[in-house]
């Protein structure tokens, strides 16, 4: 082999060897793609959840109620005035209407006859934004004397978590309102219940004493007890 030759065949290997590098470095590039694409498979064939939490969630949902929805429409609609408008019919249009926390804002101030507790009421479209304004709103709420078993959490409203505690805390809400009648409200007195108010009794010590010494009918009475008439039998005879 010449010397022509033997470089012409040092030329090939050392392109075929190119070459081989050349490969190596493109298998190496493909692993983290198949493993994106992979994950990314995983992620978009994700469905919605099944077996346990579907049922829960599926209880959760039969408590929403469509007719206390239209009372309440009709009550923040009155109470609010035109400007907030009503929602699309369903709990769905239900949760949009109240979910940026504007609609419940100005709810709770329209019911304090003084100093309102929201003092900023601001649309945005920024979900924590709309969160804590929700959250002005359940402070405001219990400010007012909602207690807290009657009281959502903000992603029950936010994440439609449970629309059914939404509505119960507007009913509670509206309950509170009639019950105080501190001429706030407006709308039918007849749609929110009254609440129980406390009758508060004071007595003086002479009155506490004397309760003392009272039987209650609960316990019996002795009062008009006699023998009167009353038969033992005859008399045993002692022989």
């Amino acid at each position: 082999m010449n010397y022509m030759e033997k470089r012409k065949e040092g030329r090939m290997q050392g392109n075929n060897g190119e070459r081989e590098k050349k490969e190596v470095r493109k298998r190496k590039l493909k692993w983290p793609d198949i493993k994106m694409a992979t994950k990314g498979v995983g992620m978009a064939n994700k469905g919605p959840s099944f077996g346990l939490s579907r049922a829960v969630q599926d209880k959760i949902d039969s408590k929403y109620d469509p007719e206390l929805e239209q009372i309440l429409v009709e009550w923040i609609s009155r109470q609010c005035g035109s400007g907030v408008g009503k929602p699309e019919a369903g709990k769905m249009g239900f949760q949009a209407w109240l979910k940026d926390g504007c609609v419940l804002s100005e709810l709770i101030n329209s019911l304090f006859p003084g100093e309102k507790p929201v003092k900023k009421i601001q649309s945005s479209s920024m979900a924590f934004k709309q969160m804590e304004q929700i959250s002005q709103f359940l402070n405001a709420a219990e400010k007012y004397g909602v207690t807290k078993t009657d009281m959502f959490q903000t992603v029950d409203l936010w994440e439609a978590k449970d629309l059914a505690a939404v509505q119960r805390t507007l009913s509670a809400l509206g309950s509170l309102a009639v019950t105080k009648d501190e001429g706030t409200y407006s709308g039918d007195p007849n749609w929110f219940f009254k609440k129980s108010q406390e009758n508060k009794r004071d007595f003086s010590e002479d009155q506490l004493k004397a309760g003392k010494n009272v039987i209650g009918l609960q316990m019996g009475t002795n009062k008009g007890a006699s023998q009167e008439g009353m038969s033992y039998g005859r008399a045993r005879q002692i022989l």
